[in-house]
């Protein structure tokens, strides 16, 4: 059993070897990632300062969180892997399957013992994720678009519960997450397509599979489209100033270019949506120094 013979490997790696596959398991670039967006979440909501405890303490939830999500997402698609990322820590051997679980379950318990001191609302939110998480990589993620619409909110709420966090749920948290999860929900399209061979030979009903490739892309750019719009509210609404708005120009730019490029190269593509994302995160705080 392919199971077995994980687990028969994973006992003869080193135990350096063991600890890296555990590491990776986590995908701690964007674990650290997600704990800088709810650092960013909390400073742009205005009260990371005067919290800076309940900050900290949302970010290393977040972490523990995502890593977690990651974990246990790596152990559902053990089998996929093997064809779409066979580098990954169970399908290489690293890790065994089961030992996998256990440390997603281990990261899960952590996160919520951390949240626990945060305000309700905060609490609120990473309970819904942690459960969002496990029905994501148990019911949704084959489905067309939904998988992709829940991995979308996941990913724009760690701006909310930095916020939250802090008791800081303004309008320029809110258009933050929505614009991550816009973001997001394309570039998830943009994977789907590059990914539609593993998601194909496992029988996924990813939004590709379902209906076809450029027509995912040309959603993935609408969905953009509507980010762009939405971008400018923060100005508009008075709650930040000139200079967010002269710096999410670049992001809004780069976050179609990299819808647009999708089509040419996925691959790509997401490197571009993904470094969208990150510009657009940067406007926001730029935005929230100059009013300082």
């Amino acid at each position: 059993m392919l199971g077995e013979e994980h687990s028969s490997t994973a006992t003869t790696a080193s135990l350096r070897e063991r600890f890296q596959g555990f590491l990776h398991l986590t995908r701690p670039g964007n674990a650290i990632a997600a704990a800088v967006f709810t650092g960013i979440g909390a400073f742009v909501g205005g009260a990371l300062l005067a919290r800076p405890i309940d900050a900290a303490a949302a970010m290393a939830a977040t972490v523990l969180a995502t890593g977690a999500g990651n974990a246990i997402n790596d152990y559902f698609d053990r089998e996929i892997d093997r064809i779409n990322a066979p580098e990954r820590p169970i399908p290489s051997g690293l890790t065994a399957p089961r030992e996998a679980l256990a440390f997603s379950a281990a990261l899960f318990l952590g996160a919520v013992l951390v949240a626990l001191s945060l305000p309700v609302v905060a609490l609120a939110i990473a309970l819904f994720n942690l459960l969002a998480l496990l029905a994501y990589t148990e019911f949704f993620k084959g489905l067309p678009g939904v998988g992709n619409a829940l991995v979308a909110y996941l990913s724009g709420s760690t701006f909310l519960f930095g916020g939250a966090a802090v008791g800081a749920l303004g309008v320029s948290v809110v258009v933050l997450f929505v614009l991550a999860a816009l973001a997001t929900f394309a570039r998830e399209l943009v994977k789907d397509v590059e990914d539609l061979e593993g998601d194909r030979e496992e029988g996924l009903r990813t939004l590709p599979i379902v209906a076809g490739e450029r027509t995912s892309l040309a959603l993935a750019l609408a969905v953009l489209a509507l980010a762009v719009l939405a971008s400018p509210l923060p100005y508009f609404l008075g709650t930040l100033g000139p200079t967010y708005l002269l710096a999410v120009l670049p992001a809004d730019g780069l976050l179609c270019y990299g819808a647009y490029e999708g089509f040419d190269d996925p691959g790509r593509g997401q490197a571009y949506l993904k470094a969208g994302m990150f510009l657009a995160a940067g406007a926001f705080v730029l935005g929230r120094l100059a009013v300082l």
